[in-house]
C-alpha cells in the first residue's frame, strides 16, 4: 500500500479527466479529482454538446422553407432564443449529474474545489494539502482574447452560451471551426452575420478545396465574408457597437464574437514550482505515456495542446488508466484522426489534405465530385456537396477522405474505419453503394483529376 493519500490525484472533471478517474478507480486505484466549475469539462458545458444543440436549432428556418417543395404547407413561426437556451440549460444540468454520478459510483473521491500543485506529489485543494503518487492535470483549455481598443466590449465563445438574447446583428471575427460554427448558427436563427478573417481564406490547415467549397456556400447560407481584415477597434454607440476594421471600414453590430483560437488552461496551477516544463503557449510538454517532465505528474487533452477533439482526450485518459494501473502501457495512435466542423453546411475529413499527401508521399491520385444533394432537387436550395478521396498512387491505399454536405460526420465516420483498417481504392471500388444515398458516390468515383502543374497545389496550401 502506497504510502500517499491517493494513488492518482485528477486536476479537472472533463471528458478526458473523468476517463482517467473513473478507470483508474476500475484497477483498484485509489483516486480523487477535483473540479471547480462544473463536470463534463468544456464539451458537455460550453463546446461540443450545447454547441450541437444550437446548430440542431438553427437549421429549422431552413427545413421550414424546404418543406414547401414537398407539399408540406408551414404556418407562422417564430424563434425564441429563452426557451432554447433554458432547455439547452436542463441538458447541461443533466449531463453534469451523469458525469457526477460516474465518477462516485466508481468510487472515485469528489473535490468541488481548486486544485493546485503544490510539488511533485503534493496537491493543495479546498484550502487543504493531500499527497498522490500520480497526479493528472486535465484543465483543458479557454479561448484566446482579443486585445484590441474596446475588446471588452467583445464576447469569446464561452459567453454565447448565456447571452440573454439573440443579436440582431453580429461580427463574428476568426477563421477556425468555431468561428464557422457560430457564424452559420446566428445566421441560421436569423441573425445578420459578417465572419472576418485576417487571411485570404478560413480553416487554415483543412484541405484546401475543402477551404475554397465551403467559402463558397456560406454566403448561400446568409454569412457575409470578408476576408485580409481584422478589427482595429470597438466602440460603444447609441445603436449598438461600431467595429473599425482595419481597411477603414466601420461595422454597426450588436455583438462581437472573437473566436481566434484557444490556449491551454495551465496558468496558476503551481505547474512551474513543481519544475513542470511547458511550452511557449503554456501547453504541458509530455512523452508518449503523458508524463511531463517531472514523472509523477503527467496530462492528458487540451492543455498539452495535441489535437483538440474530446475522443482524443478519452483516449488518453484511458491509456494513462491502463498505463499506471492495469499493468499495460498504453500510448494512442494520432495517425488519421477523424473530425467535423459543424459549419453550414458540415465539413469532415479523416486522413491527409491533398497536400500534405502530394508532400508526404509524392504521387497521389484525387478523386472529386460536386453535386445537389438528392433533397434539393425538390426544395429547390442552392446547396452542393463535395466529396474528395485521396489515394497513394504506388500502393493506392486511401489515405485521405474529405466531405463537405449534409450528414458528411455520419458518413465519414464509416469511412475513417476503413481508412484505419488499411483500404485501399480497389476496396472502396468493390464496395456496393447504398442508393440512392450520398454516400454512396464515395465508392462510385472512378476517374481521378489531372495532375495539378507543378507548385499549384503548394500555392493553394499557402492561402
Amino acid at each position: 500500500m502506497s504510502h500517499y493519500d491517493y494513488d492518482l490525484f485528477v486536476i479537472g472533471a472533463g471528458s478526458g479527466g473523468v476517463r482517467a478517474a473513473r478507470f483508474s478507480a476500475g484497477y483498484g486505484a485509489r483516486v480523487a479529482i477535483a473540479e471547480e466549475r462544473f463536470f463534463g469539462g468544456t464539451c458537455v458545458n460550453i463546446g461540443c454538446v450545447p454547441k450541437k444543440l444550437m446548430v440542431y436549432a438553427s437549421h429549422f428556418s431552413e427545413d421550414f422553407e424546404d418543406a414547401a417543395g414537398y407539399g408540406w404547407t408551414v404556418g407562422e413561426r417564430r424563434f425564441d432564443w429563452p426557451t432554447l437556451i433554458a432547455n439547452k440549460d436542463r441538458e447541461i444540468a443533466r449531463l453534469n449529474g451523469i458525469y457526477q454520478r460516474l465518477l462516485t459510483g466508481a468510487g472515485v473521491e469528489v473535490f468541488e474545489a481548486r486544485a493546485t500543485v503544490v510539488d511533485a506529489h503534493t496537491v493543495e485543494v479546498g484550502g487543504r494539502k493531500v499527497t498522490a503518487a500520480n497526479i493528472l492535470v486535465a484543465t483543458g483549455g479557454r479561448p484566446v482574447r482579443a486585445r484590441e481598443p474596446g475588446c471588452e466590449l467583445s464576447i469569446v465563445s464561452d459567453d454565447v452560451f448565456y447571452l440573454d438574447r439573440l443579436p440582431e446583428r453580429i461580427l463574428v471575427a476568426g477563421g477556425g471551426y468555431i468561428a464557422v460554427e457560430f457564424a452559420g448558427v446566428f445566421a441560421g436563427l436569423g441573425s445578420q452575420v459578417t465572419q472576418i478573417y485576417r487571411g485570404p481564406l478560413f480553416l487554415r490547415g483543412f484541405d484546401a478545396d475543402v477551404r475554397a467549397f465551403l467559402a463558397e456556400e456560406m454566403p448561400k447560407k446568409g454569412v457575409d465574408l470578408v476576408f485580409n481584415e481584422i478589427i482595429e477597434k470597438i466602440e460603444k454607440t447609441s445603436n449598438g457597437l461600431a467595429a473599425t476594421l482595419t481597411g477603414g471600414k466601420v461595422l454597426e453590430v450588436d455583438q462581437v464574437l472573437y473566436a481566434i483560437g484557444r490556449q491551454p488552461n495551465s496558468e496558476d496551477l503551481g505547474l512551474d514550482r513543481a519544475g513542470v516544463e511547458l511550452s511557449g503557449m503554456g501547453a504541458v510538454k509530455v512523452d508518449e505515456h503523458y508524463r511531463s517532465s517531472v514523472p509523477s505528474i503527467l496530462a492528458i487533452g487540451d492543455v498539452t495542446d495535441r489535437i483538440q477533439l474530446t475522443p482524443v482526450a478519452l483516449a488518453e485518459g484511458m491509456a494513462v488508466a491502463r498505463t499506471l494501473f492495469n499493468d499495460e502501457p498504453t500510448t494512442v495512435d494520432y495517425r488519421d484522426v477523424p473530425s467535423a466542423v459543424f459549419s453550414q453546411p458540415p465539413i469532415a475529413s479523416v486522413g491527409l489534405t491533398e497536400e500534405a499527401a502530394r508532400e508526404k508521399h509524392g504521387a497521389v491520385d484525387v478523386f472529386r465530385s460536386s453535386f445537389t444533394p438528392m433533397k434539393h432537387t425538390l426544395s429547390g436550395r442552392d446547396e452542393k456537396t463535395l466529396m474528395k478521396l485521396i489515394v497513394e498512387r504506388a500502393g493506392q491505399k486511401v489515405v485521405g477522405v474529405h466531405m463537405v454536405g449534409l450528414d458528411a460526420a455520419e458518413i465519414v465516420q464509416g469511412l475513417a474505419v476503413a481508412m484505419k483498417a488499411g483500404a485501399t481504392k480497389a476496396d472502396f471500388d468493390r464496395t456496393i453503394g447504398i442508393h440512392p444515398s450520398a454516400a454512396e458516390e464515395f465508392v462510385t468515383m472512378r476517374q481521378p483529376l489531372p495532375d495539378p502543374e507543378d507548385g499549384q497545389a503548394a500555392a493553394r496550401a499557402a492561402e
